[in-house]
């Protein structure tokens, strides 16, 4: 291992030790044991969203760019993502397993083997303190990173942003999470995989870390920072990555709400650690209630992958696109949404397709109805 993978894990793992610390101290500081006792739950619940989408590039073989990962076929009727869950919840133990299909899956887990390609999330924990909320869990999981998931009504917008299809949707590995007793901390230790993976990449002996600082200083607001250290590449072409994610999400005022995010990442260019490649991605959503059944929410954001470490293209100066989106949601129950999007991507160079020929940019509008029962 070089110097800076060195330097790299000697820094996380100061890290992680003083999370530790943290968890120790905040638990120590607790106030008096809750008595009542919590009645052993099983739930199922089921969640749909199914879509149409048009590209007017119109590609031929139906699919959209590479690095699109969620809603990612053109001109069809098709399932996005769904799933059934079952969860157990008790006193000090807990467990979630989903099963799920849809064009999401195929995609996002490509890679993964057999059935294991339909498994959402699969994951048991144990609470380790009777006085606070100090949990280890082991398992499948949703990932840690970021403030948009694959469940689509779950997020301000329809589509996914690109820096949310291109870090990890979904990890494995065993998790530390601590709850303050005022609710505003949620502190988190990781070891995983890897980078989106449930197997790990053959030939790659290194275990990925991660950690998590989430503060909720209000009810409606949150700030949140997580981190990725490993590599994702066999040990004997192995380049150490870092990934930093911070997001800020808060109700601007009665009806408008607003989320500001950037993705930071780094990965070395050669094993020796002669220099470090670059990407970074910053994002803006704004958001605005008209009612209880109406909202609109605009985008903008830009991904910039030089080098292409995340994103791969045969432009010289790499991929830097620009994306603007425009969506309208109707909530005609409870437990359903329908949403109409307009979504523009523009490159700095040639990095779309049309009539076989390289272009600039891309438009495309996006239907969906989510259902959750």
């Amino acid at each position: 291992m070089n110097c800076k993978q060195n330097f790299l894990k000697h820094t996380f793992m100061k890290t992680m030790i003083s999370l530790v610390f943290v968890f120790l101290f905040l638990n120590g500081q607790a106030q008096t044991e809750n008595k009542e006792t919590q009645t052993p739950a099983l739930t199922f619940s089921a969640y749909l969203e199914t879509y149409y989408q048009y590209s007017f590039n119109k590609p031929g073989d139906n699919n959209r760019p590479g690095f699109v990962y969620s809603h990612n076929r053109h001109n069809e009727f098709n399932l996005n993502l769904g799933f059934v869950k079952a969860a157990y919840s008790a006193d000090r133990v807990r467990a979630n397993l989903v099963l799920a299909a849809g064009t999401y899956m195929n995609a996002n887990y490509a890679a993964e083997p057999g059935v294991l390609k339909n498994v959402y999330e699969a994951n048991a924990g144990v609470k380790l303190s009777k006085k606070s909320e100090l949990w280890l869990d082991a398992g499948i999981f949703a990932s840690h990173i970021g403030f948009e998931s694959a469940i689509s009504k779950d997020c301000w917008t329809l589509t996914r942003s690109i820096l949310a299809d291109n870090s990890p949707y979904y990890e494995a590995g065993t998790k530390l999470t601590y709850l303050s007793p005022n609710k505003k901390w949620t502190l988190s230790a990781l070891a995983l995989n890897g980078w989106q993976r449930i197997q790990r990449v053959a030939g790659n002996s290194m275990i990925s870390t991660g950690a998590q600082i989430q503060f909720k200083p209000t009810e409606n607001t949150v700030i949140n920072y997580s981190s990725f250290f490993g590599a994702d590449k066999p040990d004997s072409a192995r380049l150490f990555r870092t990934f930093h994610n911070l997001y800020a999400q808060t109700n601007l005022a009665e009806n408008w709400s607003l989320i500001l995010g950037l993705d930071i990442g780094t990965e070395e260019k050669t094993m020796n650690g002669t220099g470090v490649n670059t990407w970074f991605a910053p994002v803006g959503i704004l958001k605005y209630s008209l009612n209880d059944q109406w909202g609109i929410a605009g985008r903008y954001e830009y991904y910039a992958d030089e080098n292409g470490v995340i994103i791969s293209s045969t432009q010289p100066g790499g991929f830097k696109t620009t994306g603007l989106s425009f969506n309208v949601d109707h909530k005609p129950s409870d437990n359903m949404l329908v949403r109409l999007e307009l979504r523009h991507f523009q490159g700095k160079e040639p990095q779309f397709t049309k009539d076989n020929q390289a272009v600039k940019s891309e438009t495309f509008l996006t239907a969906s109805m989510a259902i959750s029962f």
